[in-house]
């Protein structure tokens, strides 16, 4: 998978991306990632990205011409175009799941008040958002979505049955789960972990996963 990060802040990627299942996907070529800045497609001296929305309020907006630049100059074929913002629809597992699929992204992370819309009609495939608050800039919102991303990617988690039974992958959180010493501080394992009996603990998960989603995340049975 290629993906490609425009952004203001390049040097913010650096370490997160540098480190863990990203690093090896990177390494073993599963993973072809590129940071871009946005600046470079600026022209003048000053390298401005930004200037005042046309009927006043607070803030400034990105401007069309060094996006509609930067991002035709990287979008090849078969590239998504995905913007970070509150605007767009909540990331969740489905999405990384689908996002997984691709072959091409190209994260355009925001900043200020956001984006001239001109960039949401012309140039935008979908647009994400990581949550119900705002942060400072889109960077932390592409480095979630490349990590929610990468690790689903065949041969990045090592064993592909690991993001089988993960939270969410089902619509529900993930159960319970132990490992050694059996006992721990006067509390044991359940014993139906240590039964060996393999059809009664698929049963027993399926059911603390139920249980664990209803207590703390009702909104997903729904």
């Amino acid at each position: 998978m290629k993906i490609d990060v425009l952004t203001l802040f390049p040097a913010m990627f650096a370490g997160p991306l540098d480190e863990s299942i990203v690093k090896r996907a990177r390494d073993t070529g599963l993973l072809d990632l590129k940071i871009h800045n946005l600046r470079d497609w600026a022209h003048d001296r000053h390298k401005t990205v930004d200037d005042r929305p046309f009927g006043g309020g607070p803030g400034m907006l990105l401007k069309p011409e060094p996006l509609f630049e930067a991002i035709e100059s990287l979008k090849r074929e078969k590239t998504r175009v995905i913007l970070l913002s509150p605007a767009g629809r909540k990331f969740n597992q489905a999405i990384a799941s689908e996002l997984a699929q691709q072959e091409d992204l190209l994260l355009v992370t925001g900043h200020y008040e956001g984006f001239d819309e001109r960039v949401r009609e012309g140039l935008a495939d979908d647009e994400l958002s990581i949550g119900d608050y705002v942060l400072t800039n889109g960077a932390l919102p592409a480095m979630v979505v490349i990590d929610a991303v990468t690790r689903l990617l065949p041969g990045a988690l090592g064993d592909d049955e690991s993001s089988h039974d993960e939270s969410f992958s089902h619509g529900l959180l993930e159960y319970p789960q132990y490992t050694r010493p059996a006992e721990f501080r006067g509390t044991k394992v359940p014993d139906v972990l240590v039964s060996g009996h393999h059809a009664e603990i698929e049963k027993w998960r399926r059911e603390q996963a139920k249980l664990r989603t209803k207590e703390r995340r009702p909104d997903l049975m729904k």
